[in-house]
């Protein structure tokens, strides 16, 4: 692995690396030293840097990994819209590369259909999975893009071919800055000008809404595929969901797709940010549930 000078915003306690995997080149910091590993999986509008504040609250009993996935941060694009499997195998690749595993993998947000496919197509890679204000299509995700019933315009805008690469270069301040993250947040001081100046940079590369595009086309172009995935290969190892303003919104969503142990927690008080807005209480949750599947891993009885 190629330890390199971050090209943006970064924390003490991380170094960033960045590798050639499954065809594209993946960004990601690594902290820690000790511990089981474990993987995060930012959303929309986010990228690593969504986790900044939680990371070093992790390091401390803890490896832990955050990548930006493929179109998102700096990891690269091609320009190319991909399906969410490639985004699942490219993890596969990141734990196999890493040599770490198997893993805690977390996802938040939009990024629940490809960490619910990573765990479906390389159940091996995992020793647990956590969900963070997310759901699948097929199993609520289509309810966020129903504007007549409460849900949001921007789900359809983001998943409309073409539209966001369009549309969106130059505007990514407007949207994001001025819309996005007031929308999503609910803690005073949480979300800074800085975070906010390194969502946009990292947004307003060439091909910066290629990721975006990629994670919500999927919702219009399932098919029922992952109905199907979820019937024939549901979640066997230990789930953690923690909902922040939408509860008990994933809970319900991954209770639907889980053959095992479930654990859920519900923060009070915030928005959707949960690991910018409550770090602190997400990780207890983390901590306390990771220590339990650790404790029950054969090798620690």
């Amino acid at each position: 692995m190629t330890e390199v000078t971050p090209a943006g915003a970064s924390i003490p306690e991380v170094a960033h690396h960045l590798v050639n995997l499954n065809g594209t080149q993946l960004h990601y910091v690594a902290a820690g030293s000790t511990g089981s590993p474990i993987v995060l999986v930012h959303g929309w509008p986010e990228s690593w840097w969504a986790f900044h504040k939680l990371i070093p609250l992790l390091a401390q009993t803890h490896r832990v990994y955050a990548l930006d996935l493929r179109g998102f941060g700096d990891s690269g694009t091609d320009g190319a819209v991909w399906e969410e499997q490639v985004a699942a195998d490219d993890l596969h690749y990141l734990v196999e590369h890493l040599d770490v595993g198997p893993v805690h993998v977390l996802v938040q947000d939009i990024s629940g259909g490809v960490g619910f496919r990573f765990t479906a197509t390389h159940p091996d890679d995992l020793l647990s999975f956590t969900a963070i204000e997310s759901t699948l299509a097929g199993f609520g995700l289509e309810m966020l893009a129903d504007v007549n019933n409460h849900g949001s315009w921007h789900v359809g805008f983001l998943g409309a071919p073409g539209i966001p690469s369009l549309l969106l270069p130059g505007q990514e301040r407007t949207l994001l800055a001025e819309w996005a993250y007031p929308m999503m947040n609910s803690t005073g001081g949480a979300i800074s000008d800085t975070d906010l100046d390194e969502f946009v940079r990292t947004y307003s590369r060439a091909d910066g809404w290629r990721g975006t595009e990629s994670l919500y086309q999927a919702l219009f172009s399932d098919g029922g595929a992952t109905a199907l995935l979820a019937k024939e290969h549901p979640i066997a190892v230990p789930v953690l969901t923690v909902d922040g303003a939408n509860s008990p919104f994933t809970a319900n969503s991954f209770q639907s797709v889980s053959a095992g142990e479930i654990t859920s927690v519900h923060i009070d008080g915030i928005g959707h940010l949960v690991a910018q807005e409550a770090p602190e209480a997400l990780a207890t949750a983390i901590l306390d549930f990771t220590a339990h599947v650790d404790d029950a891993q054969p090798s620690r009885r």
